[in-house]
């Protein structure tokens, strides 16, 4: 402290000012101190890098982030519009017009429920392609619904009496349910075939399922048990003669989805369809979505390197890159007719308004 600007030390040598100079001047030694330990790394003394964002600094990392997104949205959104999809929506043409003023009474009766759809493809499909199923307003994701199953009884044939988290499809006449709970319960069981030029095409249903899934989550020695013997029943049945881990269906509908809105594999066609094909669906319509008025698609698709089709990300990514473009422009043209010298003082605020402090 320069002694010039503080009189109260300078005229007498008081104590007050002779401890106030030696605190600011030395950290003190006392124990009782309340100052913390002295370190580089709290009082921020470390070394760092702290680069200076210039206006051709920043102006050139917009335009390098245009580049890089660019870059890849454009082959994203050509890669989503290369893949060709057929969708149909059938689950009110397949109700008779006059059943349609009560399509639940029909679903749950014993009518004939095979519908013919035509199919007509558009743009050549190479294989393999996928047939899926797609279900809407349908929520696999309720936390009730998530909860009722038995995963160590899928696996473990010794636990077929492990039936706890089923309600309220634990049990049938007394019996343990193998699968039970309401996941496998509600398994979707509407078919489809396929012909084209009367020729049938075959539907492969192998390898639909995760490999992780039939190898680990589902038994080999595990069997079906009292599937579907109670009086509602709430979809497909089960082969009981064939191990759970061989029943890929019930394997893909077990892999619950998280959105209302969800598509499930159904099985692949191995063979080129042409442009101009005519392809008819012998459909049996029997999965009852109308109780919640669920939407029930049935959709042929082929695939890209990035997946199925879903042009949001390539979106995405231009939209991002032309934002940086249009900012690095807007940039630019202030920076070319409004410059400033970097650092300049007198810009800062109590130069810019003096007045105000």
């Amino acid at each position: 402290m320069n002694s010039n600007n503080t009189p109260s030390s300078s005229a007498g040598g008081g104590g007050g000012g002779g401890h106030g100079s030696a605190d600011s001047t030395s950290p003190p030694t006392t124990r009782n101190s309340k100052r913390p330990k002295y370190s580089r790394f709290t009082q921020q003394e470390l070394p760092a890098c702290k680069p200076i964002l210039t206006p051709k600094w920043v102006i050139s990392a917009f335009l390098l982030v245009t580049v890089i997104f660019v870059s890849i949205g454009v082959p994203s959104l050509y890669a989503s519009r290369g893949v060709v999809e057929i969708i149909d929506r059938y689950e009110t043409d397949c109700i008779p017009e006059a059943s349609r003023n009560d399509k639940v009474a029909y679903i749950q009766s014993s009518a004939d429920k095979n519908c013919t759809r035509i199919l007509r493809v558009t743009k050549n499909m190479k294989p393999p392609i996928y047939v899926y199923y797609q279900l809407d307003n349908y929520y696999q994701n309720h936390r009730r619904y998530v909860k009722s199953r038995s995963d160590q009884q899928l696996r473990d044939p010794d636990s077929a009496n492990d039936t706890s988290a089923c309600k309220p499809e634990d049990s049938s006449g007394g019996l343990p349910i193998v699968p039970c709970g309401l996941i496998a319960w509600s398994l979707f069981n509407d078919t489809y075939s396929f012909s084209r030029n009367n020729q049938n095409l075959t539907v492969n249903k192998h390898g639909i399922s995760w490999k992780s899934d039939r190898d680990h989550k589902f038994g080999k020695d595990v069997f079906p048990k009292n599937f579907q013997n109670g009086t509602l029943i709430g979809g497909g049945h089960l082969v009981e003669s064939i191990p759970l881990a061989d029943q890929e269906d019930l394997i893909v509908w077990m892999r619950t989805a998280a959105l209302p809105t969800f598509r499930k594999l159904y099985g692949k066609i191995e063979v080129d369809l042409h442009a101009g094909d005519v392809i008819n669906v012998t459909l049996g319509n029997n999965y009852n979505t109308y109780s919640f008025n669920g939407k029930k698609k049935l959709v042929l698709s082929t695939t890209s390197w990035l997946g199925g089709k879903n042009d949001f990300l390539g979106i995405a990514y231009l939209t991002v890159g032309g934002l940086c473009l249009v900012l690095a422009m807007v940039f630019t043209i202030i920076y070319l007719f409004k410059p400033r010298r970097l650092g300049d003082p007198s810009y800062l605020s109590w130069n810019r308004n003096p007045g105000g402090h």
